[in-house]
């Protein structure tokens, strides 16, 4: 890679996100970092940065679109795309613990935040890439949406999103091998990190498996380093080991 490279953060407000930002800002093989975000400006951390490009974005579809015409021509630069959103609670609602809890209205926002918008991004941005530019695209997934590591049951909701994130991929990794063969598309799990996310559910994290946003983001990162591009969808986690689905 060289400095001509442009990179994409999406969620760069988030604990995760900004952090990945903040890395790739430091690495000097990007020209230009764009992170969005639903907040209006970025974090003190990233805030008049060389090389940072702050786009707000509602997530809407109409948000999207408007995003990736700010994009414009450097949709065929990217070398890296990290989508970092998604939700696992929000005011009183949170993981369901039995089948009674099951909300439909929640049900439908946690899907929409954690599977749905995710794809509108890579919607929108899979035409703008070329048939040779090595793009590395990672989401964040997670342990909890594997079927065959689901021993505990609960978090139906969270659980399910993610699942069907996982499937939504690796359906676009087998359309991009066609379309964009030398993308790389990767569902990463980040491990327990400490973030606003986990932070209601960190009192059973065993001792050294409560991550910095920071640790989360250059393992993030090393991960899309090491891919390569091979028509398929790599399931990950945080130490580039893969998941069962």
């Amino acid at each position: 890679m060289t400095a001509e490279n442009v990179a994409l953060v999406i969620g760069a407000s988030g604990g995760i996100g900004a952090a990945v930002a903040r890395r790739l800002l430091d690495d000097n093989r990007y020209s230009t970092v764009f992170c969005v975000s639903r907040a209006a400006t970025p974090p003190s951390a990233l805030a008049a940065t060389p090389g940072l490009r702050w786009l707000p974005c509602s997530g809407s579809p109409e948000d999207i679109a408007a995003v990736r015409g700010e994009l414009g021509d450097d949709v065929g630069r990217l070398a890296r795309v990290v989508i970092c959103s998604g939700i696992l609670h929000a005011g009183d609602k949170g993981p369901e613990k039995s089948l009674e809890q099951l909300d439909p209205a929640w049900m439908q926002a946690v899907f929409h935040a954690n599977s749905i918008t995710p794809m509108l991004w890579l919607q929108a941005l899979a035409k703008g890439l070329g048939r040779k530019q090595h793009c590395v695209i990672a989401a964040l997934s997670a342990r909890v949406g594997s079927i065959g590591d689901n021993r505990l049951g609960g978090w139906y909701s969270y659980r399910a999103s993610k699942a069907a994130l996982n499937m939504l991929l690796q359906t676009a990794a087998v359309e991009l091998a066609r379309r964009a063969p030398a993308s790389k598309l990767i569902a990463f799990h980040p491990g327990t990190t400490d973030t606003a996310l986990s932070r209601p559910f960190q009192g059973n994290v065993a001792a050294g498996k409560l991550f910095s946003p920071d640790f989360v983001a250059g393992r993030l990162l090393a991960v899309m380093d090491a891919a390569t591009a091979d028509g398929t969808l790599s399931y990950l986690d945080w130490d580039g080991q893969a998941i069962t689905w």
